[in-house]
């Protein structure tokens, strides 16, 4: 019985953290000049790969001065461009 009960137990947890995992598909907000974004600690930077030197979308996600996480997405040059001449 006491089996049963932790198998159970162990399916409902691993489902309640798949549906977490799930909800987080926020889209993230576009950053416009002059915006405030109290930045407390960074938790991821990406942007897509790109051969050759231009603009790109680059994403930055971060937890708030108010412990709140936020997406906000910025335009930027490409990482290729730091090694053209």
């Amino acid at each position: 019985m006491k089996l049963r009960t932790l198998l159970v137990t162990g399916a409902l947890a691993l489902s309640a953290l798949a549906g977490v995992a799930q909800a987080d598909t926020t889209q993230p907000v576009p950053y416009q000049y002059g915006m405030p974004l109290h930045v407390a600690k960074v938790i991821s930077m990406t942007e897509q790969p790109s051969h050759e030197c231009k603009v790109i979308t680059a994403d930055m996600k971060f937890i708030d001065t108010a412990g709140k996480p936020a997406e906000i997405s910025y335009l930027k040059l490409s990482d290729s461009c730091n090694f053209n001449n």
